[in-house]
């Protein structure tokens, strides 16, 4: 005779609401994505606003802190794109233009007789050349060249100009607030470890970002650097790609890498070998030295982990889902260690 056992149904129950709520997570992904946007660029910000909250407001309220802070931020953005930006379309533009000539020095390079035994490849080469050449002038190079106009339009959309930093500025403000109210809302004996892992989230999310805006910065700097002195063209176009790009897991870095050495080998320039070394080098300073220097030990993740996760984060949500892969996998790995901690503390307090 069948009977009902309430713990399978328990179980059952527990699977269809974790079901349901991660089926909601999926159908809402966008406007979660803005506001997950929102959160990190308010762990971005939180150390200058601190340091004004310290120095300059004095015990006033933290709204000044934070006014004074944007204030300074959209004069950088505006110095910024002055700066950067101008130079970026210039420098898109020109190589839009140069194109054709870039092609044609490539071809003439190949065509060399020198080395016997390379010319069945150099002919297939020439061949793909011909072929591809003119569709990817007529499909790319129009993107290429209105590359400012691009960047203007995403950023003159108001999901990312206006409601990011209003949603960023009450986290900074009611940050706390928020963060009290929701364990009041927990209560109980485990309102102590989910204090923990909102803390743990807490300093994770902010080396994690504030690591990523460093090593973007970096990048930019030390790329920009040496294209100029080896003399490869469109040094401030290439390094600011590869710094947006390593905003990106896995996939960012090397797609930086392919389209600086593309750029370098249709250019001309005839420093290929010595780019591929700088780009070799400065992947190993950046991955063993300086990243690991900036994110804590809760931050990196096994390689296998990061690469499930871009492909994974790729496949749910584009590049969004590539970027925020590394913080949902290091924020589950925050929240494993404290359940399994807080189940072995019955186990290990003294008895009397």
């Amino acid at each position: 005779m069948l009977g009902f056992d309430s713990r399978a149904a328990r179980a059952a129950w527990s699977v269809f609401l974790v079901a349901l709520l991660l089926a909601g997570v999926y159908f809402v992904r966008r406007v979660l994505l803005v506001f997950v946007l929102a959160i990190l660029c308010a762990y971005l910000l939180a150390p200058l606003v601190n340091a004004v909250d310290r120095f300059i407001a004095r015990g006033r309220s933290r709204t000044y802190s934070l006014a004074a802070v944007y204030v300074l931020l959209v004069g950088l953005l505006i110095a910024g794109g002055i700066l950067i930006g101008n130079k970026v379309a210039e420098e898109a533009s020109n190589l839009a233009t140069g194109f054709p000539n870039f092609v044609g020095a490539l071809k003439q390079k190949l065509a060399s007789p020198d080395p016997a035994w390379l010319q069945p490849v150099k002919h297939s080469v020439l061949a793909q050349i011909d072929q591809r050449a003119q569709s990817f002038g007529s499909a790319a190079l129009p993107v290429i060249q209105s590359l400012g106009t691009h960047v203007v339009g995403v950023l003159s959309n108001v999901v990312f100009v206006v409601l990011i930093p209003i949603l960023s500025f009450f986290f900074l403000k009611d940050g706390r607030k928020l963060k009290e109210q929701a364990l009041a809302l927990v209560g109980g004996r485990r309102a102590a470890m989910w204090e923990d892992i909102l803390s743990d989230l807490n300093v994770l999310l902010g080396q994690f970002i504030r690591a990523l805006a460093i090593l973007s910065l970096a990048t930019l700097t030390v790329y920009s650097v040496f294209f100029a002195m080896a003399g490869v063209p469109y040094a401030i176009l290439l390094a600011s790609v590869a710094a947006l790009l390593e905003f990106i897991p896995l996939a960012g870095p090397l797609t930086a890498a392919v389209v600086i050495l593309l750029a370098a080998a249709l250019s001309g320039a005839g420093h290929i070998l010595l780019v591929l070394a700088f780009l070799i080098a400065y992947r190993f300073f950046q991955d063993y030295i300086l990243s690991p220097h900036l994110m804590s030990a809760g931050v990196a993740l096994h390689p296998l982990l990061v690469i499930f996760g871009a492909l994974a984060g790729a496949e749910l949500a584009g590049i969004p889902g590539m970027f925020l892969s590394v913080p949902t996998l290091a924020a589950l790995r925050v929240l494993y260690v404290r359940a399994r901690k807080a189940q072995r503390l019955p186990a290990i307090s003294p008895t009397l």
